[in-house]
């Protein structure tokens, strides 16, 4: 029942009451459809070849379905259940069961159910963002079976880590306030193990491959929808309408505006030239950087941070060439890269004043004189990568081995289209 037009009361099985404000509800259910458009799906398509560009928004809208079954019958407990040990949870809400109106597990200001369908949103874009790498080559099928092995093994558990109170992440201390770890360093990792394990598209490093993106338009509205829907997860994360989400959505646009302009600076001093493209990637890696620091940072330090990671990512775009491995759309360099100088500058730049905007208290970071943090942060990132490194590439081994499920399409399918209006997706 509702005491005040701003409160709902609800009143749980053993008799305790608990107030939600109805502000803070609005807006996290806005903040989670502002991020459900498939705009990663349109930023893929329009990097790629025009033959293989609707296979990569089709595979977008199926992982989001994949997930969204995942988690209503276990990824969210495995995640999020309140008895979870250090690294992973139970099945204690196993098709959400129990899951309505008691506090969340992450805030007492919004119920579990709200937290739950928040929370789906990042469960969904992180396996959108690693199967870009599975770009014109990849079967989709076994990428949807890969999904679901992978959401449960590899994403779920690392959530619980970073954002479950019970996580070894979370006890130590390092410091991730939407995703920069659980999305980001997973997602790229994830992707850079995939374009591995896959090879080299045919004539990679040849004029066969040559190629420039086939609609601009689609990187361009790809990513006006991602800095749009960033607002929703980083200011979201906040999980009330307060203060602190505000700082969180103006630190949000500020780097990416700031990653944009410095990932054109370096093509034109290097390449005497720059791009539509560059600036889009320029913006995505400053949203990146800022995920993690977004609820703890001024706004003078997410212009840094913007800086490190337009160079940093930027750079990191050569590394394909470098080590020979085909990471066709640069996943691992915007995402994994990003998401790595992003948790390192939140254990420089963490302020416990920001923080502090909603009550939470934390020691900071380097800025604080709390010189522990870095290490926390290279701690919690470097299991991150690592973990999700060594058990996604044991996923695609023993996927490859079934019958079925081989990752890679036929060398006649990579030729042509395999996605064709008349037959569908070639699974």
């Amino acid at each position: 029942h509702f005491s005040t037009p701003g409160d709902m009361v609800s009143t749980l099985n053993d008799g305790t009451q608990v107030t939600y404000n109805n502000g803070d509800m609005a807006w996290l259910l806005d903040a989670q459809f502002e991020m459900i458009v498939p705009n990663k799906g349109f930023f893929y398509s329009g990097l790629m070849r025009r033959k293989n560009a609707l296979n990569q928004i089709f595979l977008s809208m199926a992982v989001y379905a994949v997930v969204t079954f995942v988690w209503f019958f276990w990824g969210y407990s495995l995640a999020f259940s309140e008895s979870a040990g250090k690294f992973i949870g139970d099945l204690k809400h196993f098709g959400l069961m129990n899951v309505l109106d008691q506090p969340s597990v992450a805030s007492s200001r919004i119920p579990a159910l709200l937290f739950c369908v928040f929370q789906l949103m990042f469960a969904t874009i992180t396996p959108v963002l690693a199967l870009g790498a599975t770009a014109e080559r990849g079967r989709v099928f076994p990428a949807l079976v890969f999904t679901a092995i992978w959401s449960t093994i590899v994403y779920s558990p690392i959530a619980c880590w970073y954002w479950n109170p019970n996580g070894w992440v979370f006890k130590l201390g390092a410091l991730d306030f939407a995703g920069g770890g659980p999305v980001h360093m997973t997602s790229g990792t994830a992707a850079l193990a995939y374009s591995i394990y896959l090879g080299k598209r045919r004539g990679w490093g040849t004029d066969a491959l040559r190629y420039r993106p086939n609609n601009v338009a689609h990187v361009v509205i790809g990513t006006v929808f991602l800095w749009f829907g960033w607002f929703g997860f980083n200011a979201g994360s906040a999980l009330a309408a307060d203060l602190r989400a505000t700082q969180a959505a103006i630190v949000t646009n500020m780097a990416a505006s700031v990653g944009a302009l410095v990932w054109c600076t370096v093509d034109f001093i290097f390449e005497r030239k720059f791009s539509v493209v560059g600036f889009c990637s320029g913006a995505i890696a400053g949203l990146i950087g800022i995920t993690p620091a977004a609820g703890y940072v001024g706004t003078p330090a997410a212009v840094a941070i913007g800086v490190l990671v337009g160079i940093g990512c930027n750079f990191a775009t050569k590394l394909k060439f470098i080590f020979k491995y085909d990471d066709t759309i640069d996943i691992f360099a915007t995402h994994a890269v990003g998401g790595f100088i992003g948790a390192l500058a939140t254990g420089l730049f963490a302020d416990s004043r920001v923080a502090g905007f909603d009550g939470t208290e934390i020691d900071g970071g380097f800025i604080n004189k709390h010189y522990i943090q870095r290490p926390y942060q290279l701690a919690g990132a470097s299991a991150t990568i690592g973990y999700t490194f060594v058990v996604t590439m044991l996923i695609l081994v023993i996927m490859d081995h079934i019958p079925g499920l081989s990752l890679r399409v036929s060398i006649y399918d990579e030729s042509e289209s395999y996605f064709r209006p008349a037959r569908g997706v070639l699974c």
